[in-house]
């Protein structure tokens, strides 16, 4: 064991006002920390919620929230149909991939109006920077970091936690790979994401409800405050490092033509967040079989655990297509699709819980 730990410390910024389209966000933090009793030092982090930076630049919404998800949407992931509508799981064009592209209509101010996320995070948390070290009076140069945070879920977890979706003068990846673990065995693919890291800290202290938009990080590592270090888009997957680049069900529907978030998709029906009977379930699946065979058809015969679909089509080659369509249609509803006989009148299909 080393002889003393590093310390590290996480202040909430209580105080900050109402921030609004023009204000000068650093002088606003620089005031409220002053106010708490705190100061700016240089090898700080300040780590400051995107709604604030949203609001200070006017990023709001003037329609329906479902367009500006759309418009801020560069490719969808996954939807589901839940109570208040469809929610969309997306690439956002700020660059995460999470719910509705971090359109908000949460903590956003008393009109109610509807936030946008910023479009180049990291530029914005650079700029942020220069403004806290005016404010503070701070070098030019001196040693800062700034974490933009937004919150999201996450893959194969419950609930949500804070993330960077900016970061400026702050290492976000420490790879490890090529390393040694503390029992001298080498590190093939630990790399820690030091910004998620350092969001998610400041989230226990800035709260979702208590108005308190910002958290001062002491104590981070010096050799973490870098000069020209890569932004917090670099941790977003895409390409071939994403491995789940759309949702099974999605995955499956785009294969037969049916791309997530088209007209298609709406007209196919959309997956509830909820258990859904089976008569809808059987009904998507040859609604998206039925979506590139425009003269088949289908004559569904329900029973309490299991349907029966008659197929045809005048075609031959589209009824054959017709039922490897169906088969593979049910695997986007968790659904098995067997073939149980062939006659004159089409092949009957039978679709049944995994």
């Amino acid at each position: 064991m080393p002889a003393s730990s590093p310390a590290l410390t996480v202040r909430g910024v209580p105080g900050v006002p109402e921030v609004g389209p023009g204000d000068d966000l650093g002088a606003l933090l620089v005031d409220a920390l002053t106010a708490a009793g705190l100061d700016l030092r240089a090898g700080d982090c300040l780590a400051v919620s995107s709604k604030v930076v949203s609001k200070a630049r006017g990023l709001t919404w003037e329609g329906e929230r479902g367009e500006a998800v759309t418009a801020q949407t560069r490719r969808v992931v996954a939807e589901r149909r839940g109570l208040t509508g469809v929610t969309r799981v997306v690439e956002a064009a700020a660059g995460p991939v999470m719910a509705a592209a971090g359109v908000d209509a949460s903590n956003t101010g008393p009109g109610g109006q509807v936030l946008l996320l910023p479009p180049d995070p990291d530029a914005e948390a650079a700029s942020l920077r220069d403004a806290l070290r005016v404010a503070a009076g701070l070098p030019g140069d001196a040693a800062l970091a700034v974490v933009l945070t937004d919150t999201a879920g996450r893959p194969w977890r419950a609930g949500l936690t804070d993330f960077a979706l900016g970061a400026a003068g702050l290492s976000v990846l420490e790879d490890l790979r090529g390393g040694t673990d503390h029992d001298g065995r080498p590190l093939l693919v630990t790399a820690r994401a030091l910004a998620d890291e350092v969001a998610a800290a400041a989230d226990l202290v800035k709260g979702k409800a208590d108005g308190v938009p910002a958290a001062l990080v002491r104590g981070l590592p010096s050799e973490w405050l870098t000069v020209g270090a890569d932004g917090a888009r670099t941790l977003v997957r895409t390409g071939p490092g994403d491995w789940f680049a759309l949702g099974h069900a999605e995955a499956v529907r785009e294969a037969l033509g049916v791309a997530s978030g088209s007209a298609a998709s709406d007209a196919v029906g959309i997956r509830s967040v909820a258990p859904e009977p089976l008569a809808d379930r059987v009904g998507r699946v040859l609604a998206l079989a039925l979506h590139d065979v425009e003269d088949g058809s289908a004559d569904v015969a329900l029973g309490p655990d299991t349907a029966e679909v008659v197929l045809a089509a005048p075609d031959p080659f589209d009824a054959g297509r017709l039922v490897v369509r169906v088969q593979v249609a049910a695997r986007s509803e968790d659904l098995y699709g067997v073939v149980v006989s062939r006659g004159a009148d089409g092949t009957t299909v039978r679709l049944r819980d995994r």
